[in-house]
């Protein structure tokens, strides 16, 4: 490929360029949280796109501080009614370190809270959140194809959170909306109190 070279002093100056890429993520819609009892991304809504416009959607939440200690951050998808309880499956690992020293950094736990069965329940995200002033999660979840209405629609997360017990988890999700409908909304908050942080949605293109 050959190399372009303007013959000026400043970009400003070149009338014309070759098209550039503008990025396959596109930020869509972020969120705050503040003594929240939860945040929700409904397609339509504020300006929030979740439909066929992109196959991949993003979310990115940081710094998530509960109120209650011990308690679990879930997220629910919905599926074209009022409520987040479109039916799911799913799987729930974490890897985790106690601060003092009580585990390996190889440990692993097999989360039965957060397996679901054809289940309507919210899907936990981590456990037992510890709500110390110092104390939150940060992670991401990847939603397939939500406006899909011939196959499931997958889901997979992981999060990093400081455990009420005081240790360091980083918890691994993944599962399926078993439903045909479109997914058009998306929910998340604590299975007790409320909450501050960020949320962002992205579209990811194909």
């Amino acid at each position: 490929m050959a190399l372009v070279k303007y013959n000026n002093n400043s970009i400003s100056a070149v009338t014309s360029l070759a098209s550039m890429p503008s990025g396959a993520m596109t930020h869509i819609k972020t969120l705050t949280a503040s003594g929240s009892s939860s945040l929700s991304f409904v397609h339509g809504s504020s300006d929030v796109v979740l439909d066929s416009t992109y196959p991949i959607y993003k979310f990115v939440y940081t710094s998530i501080h509960p109120t209650s200690d011990g308690s679990q951050f879930q997220v629910g998808f919905r599926d074209g009614d009022s409520n987040y309880d479109a039916t799911k499956t799913s799987y729930m690992f974490a890897t985790y370190h106690q601060e003092n020293d009580g585990e390996s950094s190889g440990d692993r736990l097999n989360v039965a809270s957060g397996k679901l069965a054809q289940s309507t329940s919210y899907q936990n995200l981590v456990q037992s959140v510890g709500a110390d002033n110092d104390q939150n999660l940060s992670g991401e979840i990847f939603l397939f194809n939500p406006s899909n209405t011939t196959f499931v629609k997958h889901y997979m997360a992981r999060t990093s959170t400081t455990h009420d017990g005081n240790a360091e988890q980083d918890y691994y999700v993944g599962g399926y909306c078993n439903v045909t409908s479109a997914i058009d909304g998306v929910q998340f908050k604590q299975s007790s109190g409320t909450f501050d942080g960020k949320i962002k949605l992205y579209g990811i293109k194909g």
